[in-house]
């Protein structure tokens, strides 16, 4: 691909950095509060927040920097900071709503105004500055396609304006695009001066990431162009497509939310208390708790500690493989879905999209400060500690052993070896050359595990749970 169009001065920064998600309220609901300690404590590079129009001006030419400020006060220079703008107002969109969905602006030169003045707010601060997210999502994008990019391409110049060294994210493009198909298609045709930075969203079987990044690349090929592409959300498991069909009735409610095909349910506001239109359905799924298979309870929250311990065992082993699968495929920027609860006590057990994603939390409040980890928090946590000074991820392929995943980590420090099985069924010992006397191993869980060096090789027991090797 040497003949592609790659602006190098808009590139990610060097370096392979892990990062996560601040929810999508980030002083929206409640006041801003400090999370960076909380982010550096996972060994996490980036953090990305979500700001909202509404949050920032109220009202017409009255700016409100309580969040941005609160924000930046907690940086000291050595994180990267993404902020996806979102366009929702009570008063300069097409649809008046403080939250979702965002919506065209009604004067795309009033929004420009605002978004100058974030950006001028936060110059040489933020890293990454996106324009809404997942706009193939009716319930995160009110409008059509042509008018995400007509917005977009003000979004892009007002930003490069007011921060000429700021990066511009295209909108994520996650895995599936049902409601909106080509969307991404269309964007990277008619936007291709518009970003500088590719988001792909990695959920769903982890083993199709490389796949999804080739196509995505490939896409940009197409126009003659490649920009770099980063990961601004991951996580999993999810729950499978075929147990979804347990929810029943909850299913239409949720689906017209996410489509915004019910008025009625098509805007979301600050309100938490607002309750959800699958409620009373999932409120009966819940109440069969006891008859679903385990791989259905885990998700669900008051499940059986037996379950809700195969969660995060699988959870921690996702973190890993999910990471690893991206990085051998040249992303150097993976954000994980997310941080913590929107806010002290927040939980939506009686939606669809609180079963989804409400357990992919890596922290929870104790005492109003986030300082309770889950097990994903420690693996993520490994994970950037292993990765940490990586300068190349290449996947080793094992001949005749497609099942194996075994990736050569090249660090400033020295070379670390990360390895699993695809599946219990395919568990296997496996010997790879191993330059020294001894190897260390720990798995994804932090556990040691007994490896052997004998005559030039390290024999490695693989399983689903990923080892990292060191000497």
């Amino acid at each position: 691909m040497s003949d592609l169009v790659f602006d190098h001065q808009r590139d990610v920064p060097p370096g392979i950095r892990l990062g996560v998600v601040r929810g999508i309220t980030y002083g929206l609901a409640a006041p801003p509060e400090r999370i960076m300690p909380a982010v550096r404590g996972l060994g996490a590079g980036v953090l990305r927040c979500f700001l909202y129009w509404s949050q920032i001006e109220p009202e017409p030419g009255r700016f409100v920097w309580d969040a941005v400020d609160a924000l930046l006060d907690q940086l000291d220079g050595d994180e990267e900071v993404w902020i996806t703008v979102s366009s929702a107002s009570l008063w300069g969109t097409v649809r008046a709503t403080d939250m979702l969905p965002p919506s065209p602006a009604k004067d795309l030169d009033v929004f420009a105004a605002f978004v100058r003045a974030l950006v001028d707010r936060c110059r040489g601060r933020i890293t990454y500055w996106q324009f809404d997210n997942e706009p193939c999502v009716p319930i995160l994008w009110a409008g059509t396609v042509a008018e995400y990019a007509a917005q977009l391409k003000v979004f892009a110049a007002a930003v490069r304006e007011s921060d000429p060294a700021a990066l511009v994210v295209l909108g994520g493009d996650p895995p599936d695009q049902q409601a909106r198909p080509g969307t991404f298609e269309y964007l990277v045709d008619v936007a291709r001066d518009d970003f500088d930075v590719y988001d792909i969203h990695l959920y769903g079987d982890p083993y199709t990431i490389p796949d999804r990044i080739a196509a995505a690349r490939a896409m940009m090929a197409q126009h003659g162009y490649e920009m770099p592409i980063v990961a601004g959300e991951y996580n999993g498991p999810l729950i499978a497509p075929e147990d979804m069909a347990l929810l029943g009735n909850a299913l239409q409610p949720f689906g017209e939310m996410m489509t915004g095909s019910d008025p009625e349910w098509s805007v979301l506001t600050t309100d938490m208390g607002t309750q959800a239109p699958e409620h009373d359905a999932m409120l009966a799924f819940y109440e069969r708790m006891p008859e679903l298979p385990p791989r259905v309870q885990m998700y669900m929250r008051g499940c059986p500690p037996e379950y809700e311990e195969l969660r995060h065992r699988e959870n921690s082993r996702e973190i890993v493989v999910r990471n690893l699968l991206a990085l051998a495929s040249g992303v150097r920027r993976t954000l994980c879905w997310n941080l913590a609860p929107e806010f002290p006590g927040h939980q939506a057990p009686y939606t669809v999209l609180g079963l989804m994603f409400d357990k992919f939390a890596l922290l929870d409040y104790a005492d109003g400060e986030l300082t309770h980890r889950y097990p994903a928090a420690d693996a993520l946590a490994l994970t950037a500690r292993m990765l940490q000074g990586a300068e190349a991820i290449e996947r080793i392929l094992v001949a005749d052993r497609p099942e194996l995943y075994v990736f050569d980590v090249r660090r400033e420090d020295g070379s670390l070896l990360v390895a699993w099985a695809r599946s219990a069924e395919e568990a296997a010992t496996y010997r790879h050359p191993w330059l020294g006397a001894a190897a260390h191993a720990v798995d994804a869980h932090g556990a040691a595990v007994p490896v052997e060096v004998a005559d030039g090789a390290v024999t490695l027991p693989l399983t689903p749970t990923p080892l990292f090797v060191t000497r």
